[in-house]
């Protein structure tokens, strides 16, 4: 009976609006941190932005600290190791595909041949594809109007703030504008799955989350090293970077894959909007780049974001 109301009271919590917006809003912001960080990276290994093999090697090693740390916690927490059964070795490899491999292997080769305007452009566009992904292809809630206006809005929102008042050059790339786009699609898909996997009552997020990323940044690993890729440690802020990136990851994603176990896919997609405005507003605090913060622009967005979250949440 006590387990019974343990697990009730554990959903209740984890489906509360004010729990639900500030996890998701913290996981996002996490990731908006990562943009700067990643260019610190980049500059103490002596990656170029167009050496695309060697900053796959980078996104591999951050996400094996990712796996590492979150199996570790999730060791350490439960007293006892974090190991996955037959039952979920598919499912893990399925989402390692999807959310490490395809996901971030597309995003690198894309904005390799694209501009930073129209991959930041495009890839907002992910919160958006997850809920398109959950309710008409996978069927997991019904497209609502509430929902397509709340995507909109916040849409709007992370638009302004990435393009704001900049023009767009050149045509449709299909190794650059396709390729972010198709990380896009990834990305959804392999939340869309998360949600689906999790339904098991024996399902473990922090286990599938920590196995899948071992597995999926092992490939990229591989794959970066094969086909050139190195990193070329010059000092100890490089290994910072890295841990950094590691842990951020193994937090963010955790928080996410257990939001999405007890909540509708297109309720915590939303707060992926939030993700671009905390790399705007942290870059200018780490980067100095002040005035992006105190932009009217970025203000507008975030006012546009929250709106969307608002009526997207709204019953």
């Amino acid at each position: 009976m006590n387990t019974i109301e343990n697990k009730e009271n554990k959903e209740n919590i984890l489906t509360n609006t004010l729990v639900v917006t500030v996890l998701a809003s913290f996981a996002c912001i996490l990731w908006g941190s990562a943009f700067a960080v990643i260019k610190v990276g980049y500059r103490q290994l002596s990656i170029s932005s167009s050496d695309t093999f060697s900053q796959i090697v980078f996104a591999g090693a951050r996400f094996f600290i990712a796996g590492f740390l979150t199996i570790l916690g999730g060791s350490i927490f439960r007293k006892k190791p974090l190991l996955p059964s037959r039952k979920f070795a598919p499912k893990i490899l399925i989402i390692s595909f999807f959310q490490t491999m395809l996901q971030y292997l597309c995003f690198y080769v894309g904005v390799a041949h694209t501009s930073g305007v129209k991959s930041s452009m495009i890839n907002s566009l992910n919160a958006f594809i997850s809920i398109l992904i959950a309710t008409l292809i996978f069927r997991l809630e019904k497209l609502t109007w509430k929902k397509i206006i709340g995507g909109l809005v916040g849409l709007a929102g992370v638009l302004i703030v990435t393009v704001g008042g900049k023009t767009i050059e050149g045509g449709f790339s299909l190794l650059g504008d396709g390729m972010v786009f198709c990380s896009g699609i990834a990305y959804g898909t392999s939340s869309t799955l998360i949600k689906i996997f999790n339904r098991d009552s024996d399902a473990d997020p922090v286990l599938i989350s920590g196995w899948q990323f071992l597995f999926g940044s092992t490939v990229m690993i591989g794959i970066g090293l094969l086909l050139g890729g190195r990193m070329h440690f010059s000092g100890i802020g490089a290994f910072w970077a890295l841990l950094y990136l590691g842990a951020l990851s193994a937090v963010a994603y955790t928080i996410w894959a257990i939001l999405l176990k007890y909540n509708p896919v297109s309720r915590i997609s939303i707060f992926s909007f939030v993700t671009p405005l905390g790399g705007v507003i942290l870059s200018g605090i780490l980067l100095g780049e002040f005035g992006q913060i105190l932009n009217p622009m970025s203000l507008l967005a975030l006012v546009l974001v929250c709106i969307g979250i608002v009526i997207l949440n709204k019953k």
